[in-house]
Order: structure tokens, then sequence, then C-alpha cells
């Protein structure tokens, strides 16, 4: 599983010209569930997400995590994530999951990260077109790798 970690000062997705998720201080997290992911992953990237100590204290460090600053998570689904350009410069999306493994991964994520933060998180439409708006707060972005555990 990878996921694109984003502080944000603000965050939104649309559908078809209608808000279906909206943050404000807190954290945008693009994910992309592989053929190979299991709930191991899930629970692993659900769990390093709120204790990441991405938020500035008072000195000015990033010293505090998400759930410190009392902050919010979108999860946004991205198999694009799981593409490969290694047969040119069309990108390959085979290692992407399907749509019926994807989902329940994907909603586990959500579900366990809502517990942790003790909070709705909010999320995009699983598989729409969907437009993402974000203020990226620093710019600060991490790339998380269920795999790799990094």
């Amino acid at each position: 599983m990878k996921a694109v970690l984003q502080r944000v000062s603000r965050a939104r997705v649309v559908v078809r010209e209608r808000v279906v998720g909206e943050i404000a201080l807190g954290f945008l997290v693009l994910l992309g569930v592989h053929v190979d992911d299991t709930t191991e992953d899930a629970d692993w990237i659900a769990m390093r997400i709120p204790k990441l100590r991405l938020f500035d204290d008072a000195d000015g460090q990033m010293n505090l995590s998400v759930f410190d600053v009392g902050g919010e998570a979108l999860v946004v689904s991205q198999f694009t994530l799981l593409g490969t350009t290694k047969k040119g410069t069309r990108p390959s999306y085979h290692e992407a999951a399907r749509p019926e493994q994807a989902i329940p991964l994907y909603e586990r994520v959500v579900a366990a990260l809502a517990t942790a933060l003790g909070r709705p998180v909010a999320t995009g439409e699983f598989g729409a077109e969907m437009q993402v708006e974000l203020i990226n707060d620093g710019p600060v972005t991490l790339l998380l790798d269920s795999k790799r555990r990094e």
C-alpha cells in the first residue's frame, strides 16, 4: 500500500460539482492499494499516519502529530500511485488492486484512522472522477509504503 501524505491547511474533493469530502487543518492522504496488500498493510498505514509528527510546536519545530493539533484527515483513493513506466511512457496499472480487493482495504484504513483520531475521516468517492483541491502547508509531503515500512 502506498500513500502520499500532505500536510494541508485545507483540502476538499469535488465530484460532479458536489463537495463530497472537506477538511481544514490536517492531512490529505492519497492512497493506492497494491494487488499484494492485506489487512496488515492497511493497519500499518492507518496506525502510522496519526503518529507522524509533522506539525509545528510553539518553537516552530515539527514535533506535533495531527492528533496533537486536533487536525482532520481526508483520504482519497488513487490507483495511479501504483503505476509503472518500465515499458515506455504509458503507465501500466497492473499492480493496482481491483475494486473488489481495494475497496475493503481502503475502507479499513479510513475506519482505523477515524478510530485513532477520535473523529470522522473525510473521503473522496471511490472510482469516481474527482477534483482534489488543497493548500499544502509548508509544503510538507511524505511517501509511505507498507511494503518498505518507511
